[in-house]
């Protein structure tokens, strides 16, 4: 009879073990950052507020789901002047448009804790498709995923016509999320 019962919860800690594991995001360990070139110098930035919703299953990746945001408000690019403009409506217009979101709408392995993401990112009261690889690496209690992709700033309707600023903005996804 004990036999059975180990058996038994072997099996369930085993089947229960493949379900996708609904993780919250971690705005402290979680970097969301970005590049853009102005007047041909790189100028970096980083958001915080992440929140949302991660469901993660390494063995069945169709079934796991990324649904988060950052708060445009919290944009840094270490000048208090840029950041102030950059909240403004000719860019990001942070009162109207207070968040950017990225929700997946599927996601396929690809081997080596490499992933290929179809996603929806919504900015500036714009959304459009977009792709990118991920990794996704365990870590106690949760998984490390990271990833990379540029987008044209001016798809979103975000700074208008300018030569000084470029138009392409890579963008750089180091997130933690926990059980």
């Amino acid at each position: 009879m004990l036999k059975k019962m180990l058996a038994l919860l072997l099996v369930s800690f085993l089947y229960l073990g493949s379900f996708a594991q609904t993780l919250t995001p971690s705005d402290a360990d979680s970097k969301i950052s970005f590049v853009i070139k102005n007047m041909g110098i790189g100028v970096d930035g980083t958001l915080k507020g992440l929140k949302g919703k991660i469901v993660f299953n390494p063995k069945k990746p169709k079934a796991s789901l990324f649904d988060v945001t950052v708060d445009v408000a919290t944009i840094n690019t270490n000048n208090t002047r840029r950041d102030d403009h950059l909240k403004k409506p000719d860019f990001f217009d942070a009162e109207k448009y207070p968040v950017i979101a990225i929700k997946t709408t599927g996601i396929q392995a690809k081997g080596n804790n490499i992933y290929f993401a179809k996603a929806v990112l919504t900015m500036h009261g714009v959304s459009k498709n977009i792709q990118f690889d991920f990794i996704a690496k365990p870590v106690s209690n949760g998984y490390h995923f990271i990833a990379e992709f540029s987008l044209n700033r001016r798809d979103y309707g975000i700074g208008g016509n300018s030569m000084t600023m470029s138009d392409d903005v890579k963008v750089k996804l180091d997130v933690t999320g926990t059980k």
